[in-house]
C-alpha cells in the first residue's frame, strides 16, 4: 500500500466526492461576493467616483508636490505642507472652474434644445424621407413621443450635483495630502515587512506612472480636438461652437467611441441649425477626418506603450463600468483596467485575467 501511494495513486473517490461540495460552495460564495460587491457599487456610486477622482487627482499632484518640495527660495527650502497646500489650493480652484464651464455650457444646450426640439425632430425625420412618406411619419411619431423635457431635466439633476461632487472630491484630495507622509509606515505594518511594502508600494507607483501618462496625453489630444472643432464651427458660421467643443474635449477621453458619438452628435447639430444635409455631411466629414488623424496618428505616437491594454477588454471595461456608474464609469474605465491589470500581474493566480486584458500577453512590462 505504501508503494502504490508513494508512486501516484488516485486518491479514494470518497476524498473526491468530498472535494466536489466544497468546490460548488467556493463557486456559490464568489457569486454572492461579486453581487454584494456589485450592489455596493451601485449603491455606493456618488461617494466612490468621487473618491477615484480624488485618487487621480492626487496621483497627478503627488510628483510635482515633490519636485516643488525640493526647490530652495534663496536659503530656504519649501516645506511639504505649503507645496500640498498650494496644490490643493490649485486642485479646489480648477474644479470649480471646471464645474462652472460644464453647467454654463449645459444650460446653454439645454435651451437650445428646448427651442429646436420640434425642428429637430422634424429635421430628423426628413432623414428618411427617401423611404417614403409613411416611413418619415412613423419617425416622426416616435420622435415626438420622447420625453425631452424629462430627459433635460435629469441631465441638469445630474449637472448640478457636480458642486457637490467638487467639495467632496476637494476634501478627498486635502485628507491624501495630509495622509501622505504616512502612507509607508502604514504599508509596512500592514505588509509585516519592508521587503513586501517596498514591492506594493512599485506596483502602487507603476499604476499612478501609466494612469498619469494616460491621463495628461487624453488632456492634451482632447483640448487639442476641441480647439479644432470649435475652430471648424466658427469658420463655417455655425452656432453651438462652444458647447460642441466642450462636448468634443470631454468624450474624448472614453476611448474608441467617444470620438463617434461627438462626431455624430457634431454634425447632427449642423443639420438641426441649418436644415441643410449637405453642410452637416460636409461637417461630419472634416470633423470625422480631424478624429481619425488625432485618434490613429497623434494619439498613438504620444501615448507609445504606456497602456498595451487589449481593445475588446477596454470595450468590456466600457460597458461594464458604464452599466454600474453610467457616464462617469466610463471616463474611469481604461484607468481602472490599468489598475487591475498591474495588480493580477502580480498574482500567480491572477495572472491569467492581466494577460487576457493585456494587448501583448506582456503585462509585467513597464515603460
Amino acid at each position: 500500500m505504501k508503494d502504490t501511494a508513494e508512486h501516484g495513486t488516485p486518491p479514494p473517490l470518497h476524498e473526491e466526492r468530498r472535494r466536489e461540495p466544497r468546490q460548488l460552495t467556493n463557486v456559490l460564495l464568489g457569486i454572492i461576493a461579486f453581487a454584494l460587491i456589485l450592489f455596493l457599487l451601485v449603491q455606493a456610486r456618488f461617494i466612490l467616483i468621487s473618491l477615484a477622482i480624488a485618487i487621480i487627482l492626487f496621483s497627478l499632484t503627488s510628483e510635482a508636490i515633490n519636485a516643488i518640495a525640493r526647490l530652495h527660495v534663496g536659503p530656504v527650502r519649501i516645506p511639504p505642507w505649503l507645496a500640498s497646500v498650494a496644490a490643493l489650493i490649485l486642485i479646489a480652484s480648477g474644479l470649480m472652474t471646471l464645474s462652472a464651464v460644464l453647467l454654463t455650457q449645459a444650460n446653454e444646450v439645454v435651451t437650445m434644445v428646448l427651442a429646436y426640439a420640434g425642428p429637430a425632430q422634424r429635421a430628423i425625420a426628413e432623414l428618411f424621407g427617401w423611404m417614403g412618406a409613411d416611413v418619415e411619419a412613423a419617425v416622426l411619431e416616435s420622435m415626438q413621443s420622447i420625453e425631452v423635457a424629462g430627459y433635460l431635466s435629469t441631465l441638469a439633476g445630474q449637472a448640478s450635483n457636480l458642486l457637490s461632487a467638487t467639495v467632496l472630491i476637494t476634501l478627498f484630495v486635502g485628507f491624501l495630502f495630509a495622509e501622505r507622509i504616512w502612507f509607508h509606515a502604514k504599508l509596512v505594518s500592514l505588509m509585516g515587512d519592508e521587503q513586501s511594502a517596498t514591492r506594493v508600494a512599485a506596483m502602487g507607483s507603476s499604476i499612478m506612472r501609466r494612469v498619469n501618462h494616460y491621463l495628461l496625453v487624453k488632456a492634451m489630444v482632447s483640448v487639442v480636438t476641441g480647439a479644432a472643432v470649435y475652430g471648424v464651427f466658427k469658420v463655417a458660421g455655425f452656432g453651438l461652437a462652444m458647447p460642441v467643443a466642450v462636448l468634443t474635449f470631454a468624450l474624448n477621453f472614453i476611448p474608441s467611441i467617444g470620438s463617434i458619438i461627438s462626431t455624430v452628435l457634431a454634425a447632427l447639430a449642423v443639420y438641426v441649425l441649418t436644415q441643410d444635409a449637405p453642410s452637416a455631411l460636409g461637417t461630419f466629414l472634416v470633423i470625422g477626418m480631424i478624429q481619425f488623424v488625432i485618434g490613429n496618428v497623434i494619439d498613438p505616437m504620444l501615448m507609445g506603450r504606456a497602456l498595451r491594454l487589449s481593445s475588446f477588454g477596454i470595450i468590456i471595461s466600457l460597458a461594464f463600468w458604464g452599466a454600474v456608474w453610467g457616464l462617469p464609469g466610463m471616463f474611469l474605465a481604461v484607468p481602472i483596467m490599468v489598475a487591475l491589470m498591474i495588480v493580477c500581474a502580480t498574482s500567480p493566480t491572477l495572472r491569467p485575467l492581466a494577460v487576457m486584458l493585456s494587448r501583448e500577453g506582456l503585462p509585467e512590462q513597464d515603460n
